[in-house]
């Protein structure tokens, strides 16, 4: 009876391993063939984005070539890696001093303000565009780069809650060591918790430049000048355009785009994974 029950019990174990890894491939199937579409139909002819197969009967790089030579492609690049790293910088100043004031330091309203900052994360930055409108408007920073990082480097709720958990395992006798040598929050700060701190904070500096990176609404409601476009901006010129949709040179520029977010995680990714599964694990 008891070799019967192991082997069942190893039969449903081997049962729940097959279908464990069926619904795995099934899952990576659906998120990469959306992608895989997209890179063979940038290599398409024509402008069609329909294909009546995977691979195109006619392959060629005809849209890359029309991408740099036709299109502002290296502006648009520049423009939003410049807006990327500027906000993301910003974003990773006020995000590491409000973690701080909230992890160890006491001042009057301390909880409801961290209160308010789980309420925050609920709503979305594009529920705010009507007042970042008028706002911007008022001050004539209408189509100029001001604005935008004005708005996307106002710090983020998330990233202040996150960057506070993982302080809140750094042992505080580090700082009350710091305290008795004559160290004061700042310079405990800066030379203490911050470099301990290093692999959230390149956590919470890839969430900023890739959310900036990929960011539409707020973008295209004040940046108006081609110029000034970013790079969600110029892609969705392709298949808004009032004569024709530009389907195939839509797909080669998204191929491109992705593939200075694709080398920053590569060079990352170690400290990434550090700082992802690092929140929990206290500091001594």
């Amino acid at each position: 009876m008891k070799k019967l029950e192991k082997e069942s019990l190893k039969n449903g174990e081997r049962t729940t391993l097959w279908l464990s890894r069926i619904v795995i491939w099934v899952v990576i199937m659906v998120v990469m063939f959306p992608a895989l579409w997209i890179i063979m139909a940038s290599f398409s002819k024509g402008d069609s984005f329909f294909m009546t197969s995977l691979i195109p009967e006619q392959l060629g790089v005809g849209n890359y070539v029309s991408l740099f030579k036709e299109t502002d492609f290296m502006l648009w690049v520049f423009n939003s890696l410049k807006l990327c790293l500027i906000v993301a910088i910003i974003q990773l100043i006020l995000t590491s001093l409000a973690a701080y004031a909230f992890s160890r330091m006491r001042f009057p309203g301390k909880s409801k303000g961290l209160m308010a900052l789980l309420v925050l994360q609920v709503f979305p930055n594009s529920m705010a565009l009507a007042g970042y409108y008028i706002l911007i408007y008022k001050f004539g920073l209408a189509d100029n780069f001001l604005a935008i990082i004005f708005v996307l480097a106002a710090g983020s709720a998330f990233n202040i809650w996150l960057l506070k958990s993982y302080m809140d395992g750094i042992s505080k006798e580090l700082d009350e060591a710091a305290f008795v040598d004559g160290a004061d929050h700042f310079t405990t700060f800066l030379k203490i918790v911050l470099p301990l701190t290093t692999p959230e904070l390149v956590v919470i500096f890839l969430f900023s430049f890739i959310g900036t990176y990929s960011e539409y609404v707020i973008s295209s409601v004040f940046l108006q000048s081609p110029k000034n476009f970013t790079l969600a901006i110029g892609l969705q010129s392709f298949i808004t355009n009032q004569f024709a949709a530009h389907w195939t040179l839509f797909a080669a520029a998204a191929v491109l785009a992705s593939l200075p977010i694709m080398l920053i995680f590569m060079l990352l990714q170690n400290i990434f994974q550090n700082g992802l599964t690092a929140g929990g694990v206290k500091v001594n």
